[in-house]
């Protein structure tokens, strides 16, 4: 069987070696914005288990960019040497390394999921760990006992958009192939495109084109300072998922505007203006391919899909039908990170273990020679 999903995508000078990528997900475990063991062994294995590009989770431009005080920051060529080392780890074992370049916005300076996921408590601030300036487009909180931020002036959105230029160039520097400019989940540049959470009068603000203006100049500087032969991706919420907010009309609209501008790939998520950007209620398998499908075939660009995707035969079709370029897998693969190598097994793609690592595939070969088990 010939399987599309492990055919390998030329992305302008970088080739994936198969149509899998592993979804940023924010570990919260950094000091400082630094990358340590935890990052090398969490990304690290995702490359033994077969994955086509990995990516970081969300990599703060600066540091009130960061979500938590345990998020990786890129605002310091300190911080670049220490993913150096993590590039190098998914380079030698076949993986693409990718970085997601981001700003919390309003929803920084919060805790840890496990401790809360809200504001910082009395008690946290009292260890050490306090609030910092939060901004965002408009003075409005992401909900109710949330810090309002400050409206952010010319000024700093400028100086933001140099923070993300910056971060570009540490970022190949440091050993990544692909770039992703996160633009989703209601992180700062996704709060500039919602009309629920964007409310200037501004140029950066009102219509669609104005509250697009960030994301457009941020993408410029990306691009001007990211390797012309490195692909560049933006992750974007597709719907907000609420009412009169930014709806999938807007987003085959922006991916277009996208295009032009030399972004390579659209990532397409969802949800997150308000809130949690995973749904409420359980949400069927592949719920989100559809944006990915509409993007891909109203504009042309190539697409990522996410969202529970979880089946081999699932991601197989989703790429051999077109619907989309490349699946992204999250929490699957923290379940299961050899997922990609269980795929290919899956598929019949995989003889005798040949793709697993040769430190683990002579042992399960011979192991399924003698008793017929995986």
């Amino acid at each position: 069987m010939t399987s599309q999903l492990f055919s390998p995508l030329t992305l302008r000078g970088v080739t994936l070696p198969n149509r899998i990528a592993i979804s940023p997900m924010c570990q919260y475990s950094a000091g400082e914005g630094f990358a340590n063991d935890w990052h090398l062994v969490h990304l690290g294995k995702y490359a033994q288990g077969g994955a086509g590009m990995i990516f970081t989770e969300a990599v703060a431009v600066n540091r009130i960019g960061r979500i938590t005080h345990g998020c990786l920051g890129i605002w310091s060529d300190e911080q670049a040497a220490h993913l150096a080392r993590i590039t190098a780890f998914l380079r030698a074992h076949g993986s693409v390394p990718a970085i997601q370049l981001g700003h919390a916005g309003r929803k920084a300076s919060m805790q840890r999921p496990w401790e809360g996921n809200a504001v910082l408590t009395d008690e946290q601030v009292r260890k050490g760990e306090t609030q910092w300036r939060i901004v965002a487009p408009s003075a409005l909180p992401l909900a109710d006992g949330w810090p309002v931020p400050a409206e952010m002036t010319h000024a700093e959105i400028a100086e933001t958009v140099a923070d993300f230029a910056a971060a570009a160039r540490r970022a190949h520097v440091a050993g990544f192939d692909v770039a992703e400019i996160h633009a989703a989940h209601g992180y700062l540049l996704a709060s500039f495109l919602s009309p629920h959470a964007n409310k200037r009068t501004d140029d950066y603000g009102g219509s669609r084109e104005n509250r697009a203006r960030a994301l457009f100049e941020v993408t410029d500087a990306v691009r001007a300072a990211w390797p012309d032969d490195k692909p560049l991706f933006v992750r974007i919420s597709s719907v907000d998922g609420r009412e009169d907010g930014w709806d999938l009309d807007d987003s085959v609209w922006l991916a277009g505007e996208l295009k032009k501008r030399g972004v390579d790939v659209v990532d397409c998520s969802a949800g997150g203006i308000s809130g949690p950007a995973a749904p409420r209620t359980p949400p069927p398998d592949g719920f989100q391919v559809p944006y990915a499908d509409r993007i891909k075939a109203e504009t042309g660009i190539m697409t990522q899909a996410v969202g529970l995707i979880t089946r081999a035969e699932q991601a197989e079709e989703i790429v051999a039908s077109g619907k989309a370029d490349i699946v992204a897998i999250g929490r699957e693969a923290l379940s299961d990170p050899n997922w990609p190598l269980h795929a290919a097994d899956a598929l019949g793609h995989d003889k005798a273990f040949a793709t697993w690592p040769a430190q683990y595939g002579w042992w399960l070969d011979k192991r399924r020679q003698s008793t017929g088990r995986y």
